[in-house]
């Protein structure tokens, strides 16, 4: 289900954090497309914490550690990075109005990076908006083989840490689905939602700035 708002209505970041605690979030047709529109997916995409798999490829490719992963150190390039064309997805939906909204969200400590580097070069990853027990993710990108998926698993890594009860990928993609993401439909998501809503998790086991080894960051997302 989808519905259009004008592109004169403004959304201010509470709005956008009581959207998501009814299970809704925002698109854009395109990223020239000034106007948004609100979804809520009569099925929803989300990746059970408990049964979070890694395949062994990407596995070994986690300890290795061909990446640097940094958490809210550069939220506009992977918010850019999101924006780009991607193999796969000629077009994006993120336009302006989106990346000035989840900033502000960011400003204020419910939206998250993940970051992957590659000799200082930002390369891959992916951003979220946090609400209680839940994250939201939004979107990923990759410059580099893997980067986005590993960034993923220091994700999940960061979330059990701290306790998250529901990671929401709005949808299933080929992409998402090595890593057990399913479908589940909107009643069944609303409950888990209203669950994962109740308290507030550890934010500083998402946000701190400590680095976690691959070994570590593969370890705790298999936990």
């Amino acid at each position: 289900m989808a519905n259009r708002e004008s592109a004169l209505v403004e959304i201010t970041p509470e709005v956008l954090l009581k959207a998501y605690a009814c299970g809704i979030f925002p698109m854009a047709e395109s990223a020239d497309d000034p106007s948004i529109f609100w979804n809520e997916p009569e099925f929803r995409g989300i990746i059970p914490l408990e049964r979070f798999h890694v395949p062994a490829r990407l596995a070994r490719t986690v300890r290795a550690e061909p990446f640097t992963i940094r958490i809210d150190h550069d939220f506009d390039g992977v918010l850019a990075g999101c924006a780009e064309p991607q193999p796969g997805r000629a077009r994006t939906w993120i336009n302006t109005r989106i990346r000035k909204l989840y900033r502000k969200l960011y400003d204020i400590g419910h939206c998250h990076s993940i970051e992957a580097y590659e000799d200082e070069k930002l390369v891959g990853g992916l951003y979220g908006v946090n609400l209680g027990y839940a994250f939201f993710g939004e979107s990923m990108f990759h410059r580099s083989r893997d980067a986005s998926k590993v960034a993923l698993v220091h994700l999940v890594a960061r979330l059990k840490a701290g306790g998250y009860k529901l990671l929401d990928t709005q949808y299933v993609t080929d992409h998402l689905r090595i890593f057990g993401a399913i479908e589940v439909p909107q009643i069944r998501y609303n409950k888990l939602l209203e669950a994962a809503l109740v308290g507030e998790a550890n934010l500083g086991a998402l946000v701190s700035k400590k680095p976690l080894s691959g070994a570590e960051a593969l370890a705790r997302a298999l936990a």
